[in-house]
């Protein structure tokens, strides 16, 4: 298992280095049995260390985990709980996922936009309402079943996925509700009218 490091603006000491990579591959082997590589970043905002953990397991999965905490000794043990708790709910599924012969994924490359929302800076109307394009990102959308997107969207702790519907062929989404439950958008394809 491959796993990285890093500090964003501080120094990531040998022992917190050897610390995360233990604490990383431990949850891993427990509950996947296939290969897996993982990014751990930590980072510091005024007295709080954040540990942000990413996982790619091999069968194209990513979780996503973090944690925050006055000591980054801390701040990575809450990642990780948050990481075991992730590979815990999900291991049947993992297993399940794992097992299956890997048939060619479909996916469709999508550019992925990041804008600028003037009304939170300005407070007010903005003059135009086209967005002001900060980034601009390309991203997979994969053929998956409503299932798969579900599981996910939670492993990787987004707020929403865009997939597309292994069973219909057309582009979906789940998204996580204000009431905790996850909404599922299937757009109905319209028919062209004929004229004669």
């Amino acid at each position: 298992m491959h796993i990285q490091v890093h500090g964003k603006q501080i120094d990531v000491g040998s022992a917190l280095r050897r610390a995360t990579e233990e604490k990383i591959r431990a949850p891993i082997a427990k509950y996947f049995d296939g290969d897996a590589s993982a990014i751990a970043t930590y980072s510091r905002q005024s007295q709080q260390f954040s540990c942000d953990c990413l996982v790619h397991l091999s069968t194209g999965l990513t979780l996503q985990a973090n944690g925050s905490a006055d000591d980054a000794h801390i701040a990575l043990d809450l990642a990780i709980t948050h990481l075991e708790k992730r590979l815990r709910r999900y291991k049947r599924r993992l297993k399940d996922h794992r097992a299956r012969p890997r048939a060619q994924v479909e996916t469709v490359i999508a550019t992925d936009y990041v804008i600028h929302d003037e009304t939170e800076s300005v407070g007010e109307e903005p003059a135009s309402l086209d967005p002001m394009i900060v980034a601009e990102l390309k991203s997979e959308v994969r053929s998956l079943t409503v299932g798969e997107a579900v599981m996910h969207m939670n492993l990787s702790d987004l707020p929403a996925l865009l997939f597309i519907n292994r069973g219909t062929g057309g582009f979906n989404m789940v998204y996580r509700r204000r009431d905790g439950n996850v909404g599922w958008v299937e757009p109905q394809v319209r028919s062209k009218r004929h004229t004669s």
